[in-house]
This record gives C-alpha cells, sequence and structure tokens, in this order.
C-alpha cells in the first residue's frame, strides 16, 4: 500500500508541475492562438504528449486559457471539440491572475 500511495504522490506533484509548465509556455509563445502542437514541441523531452493533453484539458476546464481552431474564430469549449492539432490556446484573465500570483490552485504548482 505505502508503494501505491507513494507513486501516486507522485504522478499528483508531476501533474502540478506539468499544468504551471504548459500554462506557462503558452504565456511565453505569446502568439494570438499558440498552436497546441508547439506546445508539445517546445516541451518534447521534458513533458510527454500525453501529459500535455492532460494538461490542456484541465487548463481549459478550469478556465485558465480557452481554445479555438487555428485559422478560424470558431471557439471551442474543450479538447473534444476538435483535433489537438487544430488547435491554438490563449491565456484567460484568469490565466494571467494565476501566473501572476493573484489566485492558487492546488493542482497548479506556484
Amino acid at each position: 500500500m505505502e508503494q501505491k500511495t507513494g507513486a501516486e504522490e507522485l504522478r499528483r506533484t508531476s501533474f502540478r508541475r506539468n499544468n504551471r509548465t504548459v500554462l506557462q509556455t503558452i504565456n511565453v509563445m505569446r502568439e494570438d492562438y499558440t498552436p497546441l502542437e508547439s506546445v508539445a514541441d517546445a516541451l518534447e523531452g521534458t513533458i510527454s504528449y500525453a501529459d500535455v493533453t492532460d494538461c490542456v484539458n484541465y487548463l481549459t476546464e478550469s478556465g485558465y486559457i480557452k481554445l479555438r481552431i487555428r485559422g478560424s474564430q470558431t471557439a471551442v469549449t474543450d479538447l473534444a471539440d476538435a483535433e489537438f492539432g487544430q488547435l491554438g490556446a490563449k491565456l484567460t484573465a484568469k490565466g494571467i491572475q494565476l501566473l501572476n500570483g493573484k489566485i492558487d490552485d492546488p493542482c497548479i504548482r506556484r
């Protein structure tokens, strides 16, 4: 039982760290809407593609980023609405507040 608890804590810690890294990467790239593939490529070797997808899902559902289909004005509400490679992301005001330490989230490392 102890090993499982340790592995689960490691997974939770990694998820919190990865959420912060993905959010910061989208912020640093600062295009109108940063292509999600560019985020995944920039983090290759640091965060797996599957983990980037998990983070984007969490960040979208939590209101820290918004998604839209690249090259259009079509907003999407979550990853299930379009293919990952079609999407771009942009920080919301809430995402900027989080990065600036004005709000806290237990699933995002400070």
